[in-house]
């Protein structure tokens, strides 16, 4: 049997708060921050800071959590196993993702999913539509936001720093803002939905308006675009994380950061079993993408 502390430890990390891991497991926060800090006596350090802002794992609550998932992968598939369940997982399993983060870092880790799950039946939506996933269309789905929404539960799989950056053509052509009032004279580059921008900066949280320089539906013509030196852009590192490190992008205004809120979550409808298909590849997704790992 898996520690129940340690589940509720993982609980925790994967709802990424303590009060929404209390409202899911139908106990008050007061008594899981009971648990949590026997847990942490038990163990003798400290696995989790409390912030009024989010959730941050110490190095050694990273250490546990990386090592748990594969125990409890490892405890689940022993368990379906003697069961008679074992690498038999078979149904369908509708996953849908956004596109950028679908392709890059979801699609990749799926070949190896199936190779141990031939017989599941895997259908992938890449969009950056929302997508309801109480209308039964969909098992799972891959978000990336500060919420995820009534009557869901979400799997914590990291979190989505973003940095506003510009190519050195641009930066060349129209100068370097020196201040977040400077980039009223710059062209910004955002999709429909995503201006204004939240910014986190040395005076906490700002609002910035702003009017996008082109009219885009797609996060990747925004990539595009900005990697071209056609403006500023409040883009994710995942993303744009080698672009920045081979110089084809810079940081701009480097102590505004977007919303430290954002997190990367797989998501399905709250229920009281969760079926082994859907939790097989939760469990093959969080032991591919630790929350220290592409989202750092």
């Amino acid at each position: 049997m898996f520690d129940p502390d340690y589940d509720l430890f993982l609980a925790i990390v994967e709802a990424g708060s303590i009060s929404a891991a209390a409202r899911l497991r139908s106990l008050t926060t007061p008594a899981l921050s009971k648990r949590l800090a026997r847990l942490e006596d038990r163990i003798g350090v400290r696995l989790i800071h409390r912030t009024t802002r989010r959730l941050a794992l110490t190095p050694a609550g990273q250490d546990l959590h990386d090592a748990l998932l594969p125990l409890r992968a490892t405890l689940a598939a022993t368990e379906d196993r003697i069961a008679g369940r074992g690498d038999r997982l078979a149904g369908p399993l509708r996953l849908t993702a956004p596109t950028s983060f679908g392709r890059m870092h979801v699609v990749p880790h799926l070949p190896g999913f199936l190779a141990r799950y031939p017989q599941i039946d895997l259908a992938i939506d890449l969009s950056d539509e929302f997508v309801d996933l109480l209308d039964g269309r969909h098992d799972l789905a891959i978000r990336i936001g500060a919420r995820i929404g009534a009557g869901l539960f979400g799997h914590r799989l990291g979190t989505s720093r973003r940095v506003l950056c510009a190519a050195p053509a641009y930066l060349a052509t129209f100068g370097e803002p020196q201040s977040l009032a400077d980039l009223a004279r710059h062209r910004l580059l955002a999709t429909e939905s995503q201006l204004p921008w939240q910014l986190d900066g040395p005076e906490g949280t700002v609002i910035h308006h702003g009017q996008s320089h082109i009219r885009t539906n797609s996060s990747e013509v925004v990539r595009e675009l900005a990697l071209g030196g056609c403006g500023i852009a409040l883009r994710s590192l995942w993303d744009v994380g080698d672009a920045l490190q081979g110089g084809a992008l810079r940081r701009v205004l480097p102590t505004y950061e977007g919303s430290q809120d954002v997190g990367i979550f797989a998501v399905h409808a709250a229920a009281p079993s969760v079926p082994s298909r859907v939790r097989a590849v939760i469990d093959h997704l969080c032991s591919r993408m630790p929350l220290a790992g592409i989202m750092a």
